[in-house]
């Protein structure tokens, strides 16, 4: 399983996620380019110790992930989707993808995308920040597929 974040614009959340990579040994790709200089000390600044342990792959474009990608589905995590994590049967393969804090993902990214899912919301806030939802996707997808190994 892996964890893909496009075009991240918060140094924090993404150092957030990639501290939650390294925790559930999910390997992560970062789309660039971001919206903030993406060196190692700024990686190092927003994810601690963490940077040091977890697998990142950095790629210039959304282009060149898609050349460069694992095999296995793409799932987007999308607040405008209609089938929930809990509904979704995930796969060891699968990378799930985390939009732009701002924007999301443009269409053509979107389109490119084997499924959709959202995180239910039943006390009606919009949406969670991009570094939580991507701990809880995480989870599910981890638990799932553990269940599914007995």
């Amino acid at each position: 399983m892996r964890l893909a974040v496009y075009q991240p614009d918060i140094a924090p959340n993404l150092g957030s996620m990639i501290r939650i990579c390294a925790c559930f040994d999910v390997a992560m790709d970062i789309i660039e380019p971001c919206g903030f200089p993406l060196s190692i000390k700024t990686l190092r600044r927003a994810a601690m110790d963490y940077a040091n342990i977890a697998d990142l792959t950095r790629h210039n474009s959304w282009q060149c992930f898609q050349t460069d990608r694992q095999e296995g589905r793409l799932i987007l995590l999308s607040t405008g989707a209609k089938t929930a994590i809990s509904g979704f049967r995930f796969q060891p393969s699968d990378t799930l993808m985390m939009g732009r804090e701002t924007a999301g993902v443009p269409d053509d990214v979107e389109a490119a995308c084997d499924a959709r899912v959202k995180i239910p919301m039943p006390g009606g806030g919009r949406s969670l920040n991009v570094a939580v939802s991507a701990g809880i996707a995480l989870f599910e997808a981890s638990r799932q597929i553990a269940e599914a190994r007995g």
